[in-house]
């Protein structure tokens, strides 16, 4: 049953708009080494127990984390983006509706970023500058 619940739980978390706040923490767990296990908590239980990270972390539409470590050029969205993204590379990150980074950039990001993401998108173009 508390399965169950844990699951409406980031559900509603993430439709509130506090995903990036899970996705901060979720890194941070991981690089102070601690295990995550579904019983530490929702934010723990995002996290990996022995890597820091990947670079490239958003909440996919499909309801799942997805990350991607040292990413270049453009990359698929698996999943599908629209949610909240962490971007800890050293460049900023362009974001697309179409796949193949087509079209104008529906957002970018700056590297650092943490934040709630509106739009969908579909893939992402990595080491832009501006």
């Amino acid at each position: 049953m508390r399965s169950t619940s844990l699951h409406h739980a980031l559900r509603s978390l993430a439709r509130s708009g506090a995903v990036p706040v899970l996705l901060l923490a979720a890194a941070a767990g991981a690089a102070a080494g601690g295990s995550a296990h579904a019983a530490d908590g929702p934010s723990a239980a995002l996290g990996t127990p022995s890597a820091v990270g990947p670079d490239f972390q958003y909440l996919g539409t499909d309801d799942r984390v997805h990350g991607l470590t040292s990413p270049r050029g453009c990359q698929a969205a698996e999943g599908g983006g629209g949610r909240a993204v962490t971007n800890k590379t050293r460049g900023s990150v362009a974001l697309y509706r179409e796949p193949g980074c087509a079209g104008a950039p529906v957002e970018v990001l700056r590297p650092g970023a943490v934040q709630p993401v509106r739009a969908y998108f579909a893939s992402a173009r990595f080491g832009i500058t501006g």
